[in-house]
């Protein structure tokens, strides 16, 4: 059996037309959706980008353990657990982050092509030749943001047509790989595109396929972190808009692979998985990006989906819960390979696509591994943890699936419950990040009093 992995970052559950979605075009994915199985409740844990990855490769959980870091000597990873049964592999990425020194993602692949230039990736230097001023309000000027857009724009200037853009850089490159080695006995392929994640910058005519035409302002394509107070209405209308046609366009090029995949005979004797690492903000809560507080269903859910081998239980939604770790046992028990899978903390849901159990989770825990906050979730309730100081937040999800209502002080019941579900060496674990983080917030807070400080 060949294996396929699509990894699409920051990609929302609630942009496909198959979850629901009913303004934006995903047509690729949908079909695809429908000639696999679909996962309604698969969440994220660690996060972001790099925890997230690190518990796909090595199907062990990262949240309560490791920060965003590289991968170990000790880590076992899926490249290496294939090389060992024969697979001829690749790992095809422009997800930066995943090739910066000493990071070892690559490592255990037979080959692996990286697509060079994504967001911050020091990858051109000079002058930048376009005016930056047209993409940033005075409110970003001197934000970290600020140079982020100035490189990517660097990277960028050059384009001039639409498979110069990196979800078509990704995809044309891992259908290059494929056709040269389709003849191999056994493939593993990860495509690892870091589209749609920020900057949302898709070609014509995805950038005005859902904005509005008289809009005027800034080319808004990477806001800054955080509260969305410094943008206006109609920005951050056109903010989404942005999103929604770079999630149209990379749903484009997932189909051209998809497409690919079957030309080369490989669609129906290959697992295919697609997912996302985590979703978007786009102020639903009054924040807009990713940050540790903003828990809600729009970060920490996740489209999921898999494509056995001969559309095998095609078209089925399953609504048990899964995280991230699970996705890695799952996949090597569906190759009966599950015997590979005993040391790691996922858990595979395979028994449940086969109906031999109806779940393997009862709550779900996610956050980032550095901060207090935490979300524990069941298919009825969300409870967001924050530190100390900050008033928690309780949601009943069948009532008020946004999340708009806190019932925090309605159901005391409920919270003791579902903080109970944390655990001892979790909560402990978590006030000490918390210590931590405070001591090192006194620490900088004092040498910038002392620096600020007249010598008399």
């Amino acid at each position: 059996m060949n294996l396929i992995v699509i990894m699409l970052d920051s990609l929302r559950q609630d942009h496909l037309g198959c979850y629901g979605n009913t303004w934006i075009k995903t047509p690729n994915i949908d079909k695809f959706a429908k000639e696999s199985i679909l996962f309604e409740e698969a969440y994220t844990e660690g996060l972001p980008t790099i925890p997230a990855r690190t518990e796909l490769f090595t199907g062990c959980s990262s949240l309560p353990y490791r920060p965003w870091q590289p991968l170990t000597k000790e880590d076992v990873t899926i490249s290496e657990i294939l090389r060992e049964y024969g697979y001829t592999s690749a790992l095809i990425a422009d997800t930066y982050h995943l090739f910066k020194p000493d990071m070892n993602f690559h490592r255990g692949f037979s080959c692996f092509r990286w697509i060079r230039g994504q967001e911050a990736d020091s990858y051109v230097s000079g002058p930048l030749n376009k005016n930056i001023n047209g993409y940033i309000k005075p409110a970003m000027k001197g934000d970290p943001v600020e140079g982020m857009l100035e490189q990517y724009l660097k990277n960028t200037e050059h384009w001039q047509k639409e498979e110069d853009y990196f979800a078509a850089q990704v995809m044309q490159e891992a259908v290059r790989w494929l056709e040269r080695n389709k003849g191999e006995e056994k493939i593993f392929l990860w495509v690892d595109s870091f589209d749609p994640h920020e900057p949302w910058d898709p070609p014509s005519p995805f950038d005005k396929m859902y904005t509005n035409p008289n809009y005027e302002g800034p080319k808004l394509i990477h806001p800054q972190y955080g509260k969305v107070d410094w943008m206006s209405d109609e920005e951050l209308k056109y903010v989404k808009a942005l999103y929604a046609g770079e999630v149209s366009f990379v749903d484009k090029w997932v189909g051209y692979l998809l497409e690919k995949i079957k030309d080369c005979g490989l669609y129906d004797n290959s697992l295919i998985a697609l997912l996302s690492d985590h979703g978007h903000p786009h102020g639903d809560h009054g924040s807009i990006m990713k940050t540790p507080d903003n828990l809600y269903g729009e970060l920490i859910r996740i489209p999921l989906f898999i494509h056995p081998p001969e559309g095998l239980y095609a078209g089925k939604r399953i609504d048990t819960l899964i995280q991230m770790p699970d996705v890695l046992p799952t996949i090597l028990e569906a190759m009966d390979l599950k015997k590979e899978t005993q040391a790691m903390s996922g858990k595979s849901f395979w028994p449940v696509v086969r109906g031999k159990k109806e779940k393997i989770r009862d709550f779900i825990i996610t956050g980032y591994h550095e901060s207090y906050h935490r979300c524990i979730r069941d298919k009825e309730w969300s409870l967001l943890v924050h530190p100390e100081g900050e008033k928690n937040e309780l949601y009943n999800l069948k009532g008020d699936s946004k999340e708009t209502k806190n019932l925090i002080d309605e159901y005391p019941e409920k919270v003791e419950e579902f903080l109970s579900h944390l655990g001892r060496y979790f909560t402990l674990k978590v006030k000490e990040i918390n210590r931590t983080f405070s001591q090192k917030t006194k620490m900088l807070q004092l040498q910038y009093e002392l620096s600020h400080t007249s010598v008399r």
